[in-house]
């Protein structure tokens, strides 16, 4: 791969990584919550759940959306029950301890995190944009080994600015209710990322 494709892809990652979505709020709402080591379950897990998705398109997945139209809207069904249930979960989710220090409860995991990407409507159509800019058709598999890891590469330390930021925000959250508010808060804005993409297409 060309060194000027090379940065493309990086800055394209970059972007894709660390702009708002689904993901990155509930990384935000678990630092908050359980700190960043007790988050990393959740990093890798939607890190790496959106690279598995990233293959399957590259290899030729993608061409089933063409077959079966349908997939795309059960997708997007499947998407809408398991984000409200993640909002819940988040909305509930436990609070810190007397002083602000020992998280109660217990943070998403990393089966939970991949199994958002891969319900996300949001993250196919990245996989989408990824895969048709950065593949060649011709030699998929070639590209996609050195595709995966720059992605990889770039979007771990991004994503995980989130949880970091949340784990920043414990201190200040660890004072009166302030921590439920910001558990609804996330929730809602959870939900209402994927209103745009749930209403719109997976292609």
């Amino acid at each position: 791969m060309p060194l000027d494709t090379i940065f493309a892809l990086a800055g394209f990652a970059f972007v894709m990584s660390v702009s708002p979505g689904p993901g990155n709020f509930l990384l935000l709402a678990s630092g908050a919550n359980f700190g960043f080591i007790r988050s990393l379950p959740l990093v890798l897990g939607i890190s790496l759940g959106f690279l598995y998705m990233v293959v399957l398109v590259g290899l030729g997945l993608g061409q089933v959306f063409d077959i079966f139209p349908l997939t795309g809207h059960i997708i997007r069904l499947t998407c809408g029950i398991y984000v409200v249930w993640l909002a819940v979960k988040m909305a509930r989710s436990g609070s810190l301890g007397p002083q602000g220090e020992q998280p109660i409860g217990k943070p998403f995991s990393f089966a939970q995190a991949a199994a958002l990407q891969l319900v996300n409507p949001k993250a196919w159509t990245v996989a989408f944009i990824l895969t048709a800019s950065y593949v060649d058709p011709n030699r998929p598999a070639a590209s996609l080994a050195t595709l995966v890891p720059i992605f990889a590469f770039v979007n771990l330390p991004s994503i995980s600015l989130w949880a970091i930021s949340g784990k920043a925000l414990r201190r200040f959250l660890g004072q009166g209710q302030r921590l439920f508010v910001f558990n609804i808060l996330m929730a809602a804005l959870l939900v209402l990322s994927m209103v745009p993409v749930l209403l719109g297409s997976t292609s």
